[in-house]
């Protein structure tokens, strides 16, 4: 085994597995930063012990196993943590309901507690995505700060008020009964898609996508819709999801690279998801006002009917872009706007658009903006102020193959001397 493969078996396990390991054992312990804490340590113990004994058959259950023992050692050092501990966990066996039966039952597993939990309403909306992101997808608070567009110190203090409340007023860990579920459902869909959005456009590290993670929110959308089938933005949710994730393969080359949209090999493209995908998009959008996600799988569906890029409908993107943007106005769709605009009516009505939006506090961190600016910049041939915008693009973007993107635009109007 060489030096470099312990650590990225690690890594690639932690990664897969973080957020089951977590939710278990909160399930088990029923304390938030206990579970974080043995988790790490259950890490720390893989890397002392793999290098020299070999990455075991099941990694996921070698890293559980440490991290429970590692959680009794500690609660027999501090018996008054025990007693504590102790209180928490009758009280939230006695919130819970009875566990399924049948473990394929389609009930929602340990993870979806969890998600449940961090989307309590007593928890303000940006610290429940917030505490979500790190738990459960595992991302390091960086991450989950460049994800959300904030400085990594106000998402820090973030995730710390949001424990707080939970251990604070004694939050259950468990799946609310059918009268809370409603309230709770958008903020549970919200960091679902964010789960999402970080396995199919990592914000950042080497690769582009984290393929798992974006399985893994598909496969909790499908536990949702059927859980709550009548629920129209669920159906809009996961079809977004199909109709997104069915390009996977052809948005990287060869070597890694990002594939921009325009250049994608279109026949690899997975044409069941892209089926399915837009039959939950009439199931979204019919029997009453559309949802946002409803709305933007509308749009998904329309670039993955598309023959090319010319040939995408952008008249019909850019009205279903102004429905999103009355039903949850945001800097990003505005952006999106944008770029459709400058698609249908040409690429200065388009950075008009942009830059009307240069005073938004969130797009200063959002690199798509600038190098949305930059394209449309090269493309009226003001090379010099493209190459401006690409490095401002290039300062910001976090994920190497898109980097290496950005570098090669830049390069090409302005080489290196």
């Amino acid at each position: 085994m060489t030096d470099g493969a312990p650590l990225a078996s690690v890594e690639a396990v932690f990664r897969e597995e973080h957020g089951r390991l977590l939710a278990a054992l909160v399930r088990r312990f029923g304390d938030l930063d206990l579970a974080e804490e043995v988790a790490a340590e259950a890490i720390e113990a893989a890397l002392a012990h793999w290098p020299v004994e070999g990455v075991p058959p099941n990694p996921g259950g070698w890293l559980m196993t440490t991290a429970r023992r590692k959680a009794v050692d500690r609660l027999r050092r501090d018996r008054a943590y025990a007693a504590r501990l102790a209180v928490l966990q009758v009280e939230a066996d006695r919130a819970a309901p009875a566990p399924p039966a049948d473990a394929d039952s389609g009930l929602p597993d340990e993870r979806l507690q969890l998600f449940f939990t961090c989307a309590h309403p007593a928890l303000p909306a940006e610290d429940r995505l917030a505490l979500t992101l790190r738990c459960l997808a595992g991302l390091t608070t960086p991450e989950v700060a460049r994800a959300l567009l904030v400085p990594v110190e106000t998402m820090a203090k973030r995730i710390t008020r949001a424990k707080k409340k939970i251990r604070e007023a004694r939050i259950p860990f468990r799946v609310p009964g059918d009268d809370e579920l409603v309230e709770r459902l958008p903020g549970v869909l919200q960091v679902v898609y964010s789960l999402f959005t970080e396995g199919y456009a990592a914000s950042s590290g080497p690769s582009l996508q984290r393929l798992s993670l974006a399985e893994e929110a598909i496969r909790l959308a499908r536990i949702l819709h059927r859980l709550m089938a009548g629920e129209r933005e669920i159906a809009g949710l996961l079809g977004l999801m199909l109709l997104v994730h069915a390009r996977r393969k052809s948005r990287s080359g060869p070597e890694g690279e990002w594939v921009p949209l325009e250049e994608q090999d279109r026949g690899r493209w997975d044409r069941a998801m892209i089926e399915e995908g837009r039959g939950l998009v009439e199931a979204a959008l019919t029997g009453g006002p559309p949802g946002p996600y409803g709305v933007q799988a509308a749009i998904a569906a329309l670039h993955d009917e598309a023959t090319d890029l010319a040939g995408t409908d952008w008249p019909q993107i850019v009205a279903l872009y102004d429905v999103l943007l009355a039903l949850a106005p945001s800097p990003v769709v505005a952006v999106n706007r944008a770029v459709a605009v400058a698609m249908r009516d040409g690429p200065e009505r388009g950075l008009a658009l942009l830059d009307a939006l240069a005073g938004e506090p969130r797009l200063r961190r959002y690199h798509p903006y600038a190098a949305a600016r930059a394209e449309l910049l090269y493309r009226l041939g003001r090379l010099g102020e493209a190459a401006v915008a690409y490095r401002k693009a290039l300062d910001l973007a976090g994920a190497e193959p898109e980097r290496a993107h950005l570098r090669r635009k830049l390069a090409a109007i302005d080489p290196p001397h």
